[in-house]
């Protein structure tokens, strides 16, 4: 029987993957001019650190020699969730009367 603080980690380890694809996707479906425009960096390198931060947290485990790579993707794949998606999506929106 798998001890609680493993069956934890593993739950928290596949409930993120979800969230790197989310933000993989959502990079890979706004205009290209839109990331210059809102001062981030350009789609391609967004597309290429989401894909790296999903890639190390399916390789890697929360629990096992590699976590910092697992840390290192997620705190990647956040950034774009939290600091990039929103000023991306309000480039694309436009000015509010």
């Amino acid at each position: 029987m798998p001890r609680l603080d493993h069956l934890i980690l593993l739950i928290i380890d596949w409930a993120v993957l979800p969230v790197g694809i989310y933000a993989f996707v959502h990079a890979l479906m706004q205009r290209a001019d839109a990331f210059p425009a809102a001062g981030k960096l350009t789609k391609p390198a967004w597309l290429g650190i989401t894909a790296g931060g999903t890639a190390a947290m399916l390789l890697f485990s929360l629990g096992g020699a590699g976590v910092m790579f697992w840390i290192a993707g997620l705190v990647a794949v956040l950034v774009y969730i939290v600091d990039v998606r929103p000023r991306v999506t309000e480039v694309q929106r436009g000015p509010r009367w």
